[in-house]
């Protein structure tokens, strides 16, 4: 790619996550090499064991403990983002990669995990070429304004609300 830009997936709605994943399969098929970060998130799921059928082209790490939490981080959660941070810090502009993904990173900065100028020394690391994109609800105002594209995915109606409980294959 000649021309990369930073994207971010945000709002209460889902399927911000889901779009980021449709983004790497594109990139993959079409012969790019894709990096997916994960914060926040730890465990096989579907997504996962998915993606792994194309690890010729996608790399996922994830730099979670897999606890989600609106309460207050524990020290291990914040020391795994920080790691999570570092790496990112190491692959973004090391052109090992055309398409990089920091799914949750959002979320992270909203908990404390990571440090909102942390998210902003990163994507003003961006090589030109490289196209970003972050995922997760809470992206804060800094990001947003220094986003090439922004993509706020909105509730209205979800079958969830009833308790639907989230399904292996469809919400995990």
């Amino acid at each position: 790619m000649q021309d990369g830009y930073v994207t971010v997936f945000t709002g209460n709605g889902k399927g911000k996550t889901t779009s980021a994943l449709a983004l790497a399969l594109q990139a993959a098929g079409a012969g790019l090499q894709v990096c997916i970060l994960q914060f926040i998130k730890k465990g096989a799921y579907s997504e996962i064991r998915a993606l792994s059928r194309f690890s010729d082209k996608i790399t996922v790490e994830q730099w979670g403990l897999g606890r989600f939490t609106s309460e207050k981080p524990e020290p291990e959660d914040i020391q795994a983002s920080r790691r999570g941070v570092a790496r990112a810090g190491e692959i973004i502009p090391s052109d090992l990669y055309d398409l990089v993904i920091l799914d949750e990173a959002n979320v992270a900065v909203k908990l404390g995990l990571i440090g909102v100028q942390e998210l902003v020394s990163l994507i003003l690391s961006k090589p030109d070429r490289l196209q970003l994109v972050i995922t997760g609800r809470y992206a804060s105002p800094k990001i947003i304004n220094i986003a090439d594209q922004v993509t706020e995915f909105k509730v209205r109606k979800h079958y969830m609300g009833k308790g639907v409980p989230a399904r292996e294959g469809i919400e995990f």
